[in-house]
């Protein structure tokens, strides 16, 4: 893999430590796009991820965020600035990506305040502002790509306040493509369907039943792995894909359909 460090694309990811977004990295990166990935608590598993993709001959740097924690954005700002000229020789970047999240499985009668202000934290006030605090870094004839998930269009019991805030990133997304537009930046939203990773404690991964389950109501009758994910996302980013925007792309394999 060679590239001119001036010229070459660079992707911000958030959470790109482990789930989707590491696979998101890791799939830009075999395209030849620089990855900056954040992580909140662990930084042995980002510097994995960094590794790995040094190892194939590409270039990655990894830095601490809490996408909650708007107060830290402007820290952030600067070591992403000193990172992307120490690491990429740029003072921009081309993709963003906001992937950092969790879950929590309450039903709508058991879900605390607390968990749902921690939910609205890190899946809509943090993108909103983060995004916000990079617009003036993400170049003209961008991209924007924003995670939602399959459960904001079909609902699973558990889940409704998650899905709550994944309906608001879904709006987010169509009224930043509106603003961005004139400046040539593309703003999509990818839901992903139920997808093998460690997310709500590993349940479809690990629970043979759920995975059973998931299975039987996708078209393509299995679960869904972080590289369906990684895949789809890295092909709109870097694709010919600068008159999509707006959109939401689910990446679900026909589930619920």
């Amino acid at each position: 893999m060679t590239h001119t460090l001036s010229s070459q694309k660079v992707a911000l990811i958030t959470g790109g430590s482990r789930g989707l977004g590491r696979a998101i990295a890791q799939h830009l990166a075999r395209k030849d796009v620089g990855v900056v990935l954040t992580y909140l608590n662990r930084p042995d598993a980002a510097d994995d991820v960094v590794r790995e993709i040094e190892a194939e001959g590409g270039r990655a740097a990894a830095l601490k965020l809490d996408t909650s924690d708007t107060g830290s954005f402007a820290h952030f700002m600067k070591a992403l600035a000193d990172v992307l000229e120490q690491t990429f020789g740029r003072t921009t970047i081309d993709y963003l990506a906001n992937n950092a999240g969790f879950g929590v499985h309450a039903a709508i009668t058991d879900t605390s305040e607390a968990d749902f202000d921690a939910l609205y934290g890190v899946h809509v006030k943090g993108p909103f502002f983060l995004t916000q605090s990079l617009l003036a870094m993400i170049e003209d004839g961008g991209h924007i790509v924003n995670l939602s998930s399959g459960l904001a269009r079909f609902s699973m019991e558990g889940y409704g306040a998650y899905a709550m805030m994944k309906g608001a990133v879904e709006v987010f997304t169509r009224y930043l493509a509106q603003e961005l537009g004139p400046r040539g930046i593309s703003v999509n939203t990818i839901a992903p369907g139920a997808i093998e990773t460690d997310f709500g404690g590993g349940v479809v991964r690990d629970n043979m039943d759920v995975n059973g389950f998931v299975a039987s109501v996708t078209a393509m009758s299995r679960a869904g792995l972080p590289d369906d994910v990684g895949g789809a996302v890295a092909s709109l980013l870097t694709g010919g894909n600068r008159w999509v925007t707006a959109q939401r792309i689910e990446v679900s394999g026909g589930m619920n359909i």
